[in-house]
């Protein structure tokens, strides 16, 4: 009885991981899927997330997904619902400029293009956003990092500050999400030479008719990622929803936005 009660929290701790662990991985998988949506290397996107949130855990620095940001004051909390209560009262009292997510997407400048603040909290949504933002600003400035500082600021010198340590945490990344190894194919079997004179005949008709039945290969290639969303429309999402039995993401937000 006791090793079985030992057996079924081991279980429960593989399967529903604390927060503290599960909350950077969400920025990390949100960052990696946007970028195959989108084309932007998955390195920027993770070193955004680093730089906007990064924080040190278990040694190793890493984002956080339910951060905010008013008025200058960085603010990491435990749960996405106390995330959400934060914009909720912050709304309330009239306070916009406030910066939310994975991504610290700031709500006064961005937040028509997302349902509530609880979308904003989305780890996929805000890194969709964020990947599509940053397109935009590298076609204005020409490069990654050019993009980066101007993410946050486009006072030069709030930029260049913001640009420097974005370079330093890409370079410090240990790997920039390596692309799928493909298997090679497998060698083709070598010709087994024919010893016997009486079958030469018979094996040469075989060998001809087989040459007629050539088939394409199947294709290497992935299949194309699906395009960013629009709009407000139903969106994928990496948190899981209460109808599907795992832990809740947040609760539904009923206030107008202003």
């Amino acid at each position: 009885m006791k090793n079985s009660r030992l057996w079924s929290a081991l279980l429960a701790l593989m399967l529903f991981p604390p927060p503290a662990t599960a909350g950077p991985q969400l920025c990390e998988a949100a960052a990696r899927r946007a970028a195959a949506e989108t084309g932007v290397p998955a390195d920027v996107l993770l070193a955004i997330a680093l730089t906007e949130t990064g924080r040190m855990q278990g040694g190793v620095m890493r984002p956080w997904p339910w951060a905010a940001n008013r008025d200058g004051q960085g603010l990491w909390f435990d749960t996405p619902a106390q995330a959400l209560d934060f914009a909720t009262r912050s709304l309330a009292d009239g306070r916009t400029g406030f910066d939310l997510g994975c991504f610290q997407i700031n709500w006064h400048w961005h937040g028509a293009h997302f349902a509530s603040p609880r979308a904003l909290l989305d780890p996929l949504e805000g890194a969709r956003y964020a990947a599509r933002f940053l397109t935009r600003l590298r076609e204005e400035f020409g490069s990654w990092a050019a993009a980066a500082g101007a993410y946050h600021s486009r006072t030069p010198q709030l930029a260049a500050r913001y640009r420097a340590r974005f370079e330093r945490l890409r370079a410090g990344l240990s790997s920039a999400v390596p692309s799928p190894a493909v298997p090679s194919p497998a060698p083709a079997p070598l010709p087994r030479v024919n010893t016997f004179p009486l079958l030469v005949a018979t094996n040469q008709t075989a060998d001809q008719n087989a040459g007629q039945h050539i088939t394409q290969p199947g294709s290497l290639q992935p299949a194309a990622a699906p395009p960013p969303r629009s709009g407000h429309g139903a969106v994928a999402s990496l948190v899981p929803s209460p109808a599907t039995g795992g832990p809740a993401f947040l609760p539904a937000l009923h206030e107008a936005r202003p």
